[in-house]
């Protein structure tokens, strides 16, 4: 999974890469100091792998990862070439999700580049650079398929997709916000790869007092969840300046810092829970002496996709799957006795995988 971290400069955005990743990316307050986009690859926290390396006393314990793209801060005319420009809307069509930073505080030590805080007028700056990127890719598309439709009519409905796409983008929606009826219209638009199309995640950055109550009396944090909801999209409460606090931590004073605070998740386990819903993506595990390994997929694949995870020749040769939920595994306290009381099942080509399933695949090429 690849997250495009954007938002306007000095809302907290290179801060909050950093604390997520510790990869050291510029923040400093002044527009534009994040020139290439940083990478940051963050393991997914998940305590069943723990548990399970303490079952099998694994060689090697492999997590999920993610992988974070700090995308330097936009301004206004940004798909004109203002500021950095176009360069970095291409960075944006790369990554699966985006994360959109919005500043929820008020600090007149941390200049914002539009001189006041208006979270809903940072969104729509944004959008609209996004939105008129996509506009340029939707012209292109339409002048070439108006000229194909004419030899093949096959492509008319694709033609009349484009265009109520560029009428809807012109009147200032992004593609997500817009209705499509069938799947083969939706699978379209997705191969379109249009910016406004990707899924989004609010980060609403508050201050300290505000994190505590997860930013319930902060009115700009309403106003982004409640634009949020018009989308379809989800919001998390964030304190980038806390999260770069508990990055210099070790795991015991991570602990006892987030509990003096009354806080139960950091900023990455809020953004992973957040991402995962949002892109519909699970984890099944394997375990034995060699490895504990997560996985992740998407929610509805079937056994022999999800064996494509580990192996091509997996899904190739798929003949079943051993199957032992987590949560059947530890509660039983070995493999063994799981299999001796029937909670370990042999499941064929049609089974669904479920989040937390302890998969064995068995296969021959």
């Amino acid at each position: 999974m690849k997250l495009g971290i954007v938002g306007l400069p000095n809302v907290g955005k290179s801060t909050l890469f950093n604390s997520l990743t510790k990869g050291g990316a510029e923040s400093a307050n002044y527009p534009f100091c994040t020139i290439d986009p940083n990478v940051g690859i963050v393991p997914v926290p998940d305590e069943r792998l723990t548990r399970l390396d303490e079952m099998y006393h694994a060689e090697k314990v492999t997590p999920a990862v993610i992988e974070f793209v700090d995308i330097a801060g936009l301004v206004k005319g940004a798909s004109q070439g203002e500021g950095l420009g176009n360069k970095f809307l291409s960075h944006i069509r790369e990554v699966d999700a985006i994360v959109h930073v919005v500043r929820c505080f008020e600090d007149t030590n941390i200049v914002h580049v539009e001189g006041s805080v208006d979270p809903i007028r940072d969104i729509e700056t944004i959008n609209l650079e996004l939105i008129f990127s996509d506009l340029e890719i939707l012209d292109r598309r339409i002048q070439k398929t108006q000229k194909a439709a004419k030899a093949d009519k096959a492509l008319q409905n694709e033609l009349q997709i484009l265009e109520k796409l560029k009428k809807e983008l012109e009147d200032g929606k992004c593609a997500r916000s817009i209705e499509f009826t069938s799947d083969e219209e939706k699978e379209f638009v997705a191969s379109l790869n249009l910016l406004t199309y990707k899924p989004v995640l609010y980060a609403a950055n508050v201050t300290e007092d505000d994190l505590i109550n997860n930013g319930e009396n902060n009115d700009y944090v309403k106003a982004v969840t409640d634009y949020a909801k018009k989308e379809g999209s989800e919001v998390f409460v964030i304190c980038a300046k806390i999260e770069e606090e508990i990055a210099e931590l070790d795991q015991d004073e991570k602990k006892m810092f987030l509990e003096d605070l009354g806080i139960h998740d950091t900023g990455l386990e809020k953004l992973i829970a957040a991402s995962y819903k949002l892109l519909g993506l699970i984890s099944f595990l394997t375990a034995g002496p060699k490895e504990v390994r997560a996985w992740t997929i998407v929610k509805g694949t079937k056994a022999p996709q999800a064996a494509r995870k580990i192996h091509s020749d997996f899904e190739r040769g798929f003949i079943r799957a051993e199957v032992v939920s987590y949560d059947d595994l530890m509660e039983c306290g070995s493999y063994l006795s799981a299999k001796e009381k029937g909670l370990v099942r042999l499941e064929g080509k049609e089974y669904v995988v479920q989040d937390g399933d302890i998969i064995l695949f068995r296969f021959n090429v």
